[in-house]
């Protein structure tokens, strides 16, 4: 299905304000959106949002709406990218990634791991989650140390994508695992990377927008609560998430980028949790929180 961008030219500050505006508006829906400079010299940037020709009619009235504030003399401009999967073309030939026991790979790489490590097997697809970006491998090494340091009957992994920490969280222990995504095409994904590691038991898939869904009363409270999202909805459910998690509980959230840190940490110490300790890798934090 062919990809639309809408975008407008403008400067460094203003594709900032651009960029501030669509998040709001298109983040939660899924919707990509980026800001990119073209002329360092010139200070000439662009501000887009993506969709597929099936939206664009729907988007297009609403990116208008959204800018005609701020941006009353803007052109909005229309590119038809190319119907190529770039998630795939761009993790060709990727290595394994190692974290904590974790060993992730895709099918070319079956029988990679070591003696002792977990093997987790998950090609490039429609979902995020591939153990190559730093916020899921730092999810990884974070389910790694808080699972084998205590026991863990139920985990919820918010925003699953490609299923990968709901694997990791069942091939490491018996916890019964919730894993949902507001993506039914997600969900999906993530049910056949479940069935590609072997797993007949023990994870839950639904396709679930927020904590809206009775999924959560059936399978909860949860022990340990994984998050690896984007850093404005982490914050937003901060009290929502809280309030799934058991007195002693954890947990680990992600996609936030390191500039944000601070913000999360002080969503989620008012709902009550206490940061435990922090990742950095390239750029991003994964944060382990606990309530205690």
């Amino acid at each position: 299905m062919s990809e639309i961008r809408l975008y407008i030219t403008t400067t460094e500050k203003r594709a900032d304000i651009a960029l501030s505006l669509m998040t709001d508006a298109f983040e939660e829906e899924g919707y990509a959106i980026a800001t990119m400079e073209i002329d360092e010299k010139s200070d000439i940037w662009e501000a887009s949002v993506y969709m597929f020709r099936v939206d664009e009619a729907e988007i297009a009235e609403r990116f208008t709406a959204l800018l005609a504030e701020d941006f009353p003399d803007a052109e909005i401009k229309r590119e038809e990218l190319p119907d190529i999967d770039w998630i795939a073309k761009s993790l060709e030939g990727l290595k394994p990634v190692r974290a904590g026991r974790f060993v992730v790979h895709g099918s070319h790489d079956r029988g990679t791991a070591r003696p002792g490590e977990i093997s987790i097997e998950i090609d490039a697809g429609q979902a995020f989650g591939t153990g190559h970006h730093g916020t899921t491998a730092g999810c990884l090494e974070v389910i790694n140390s808080v699972m084998r340091s205590r026991r863990v009957r139920r985990v919820l992994d918010l925003g699953t994508g490609s299923g990968v920490l709901a694997i990791a969280a069942r091939k490491l222990s018996p916890a019964q695992v919730l894993a949902t995504d507001i993506d039914p095409i997600a969900t999906r994904v993530a049910r056949e990377n479940v069935r590609i590691n072997g797993i007949a038991s023990g994870i839950a898939l639904e396709t679930a927008p927020g904590f809206h869904s009775t999924a959560f009363g059936r399978h909860g409270p949860f022990d340990l609560i994984i998050a690896n999202i984007l850093a404005r909805p982490l914050m937003r459910m901060a009290p929502q998430l809280a309030a799934q998690l058991t007195p002693g509980g954890d947990v680990i959230l992600s996609g936030i980028l390191a500039s944000q840190r601070w913000k999360v940490l002080a969503a989620y110490n008012g709902a009550g949790l206490s940061h435990v300790r922090t990742i950095w890798r390239e750029g991003w934090v994964t944060i382990h929180l606990a309530k205690r």
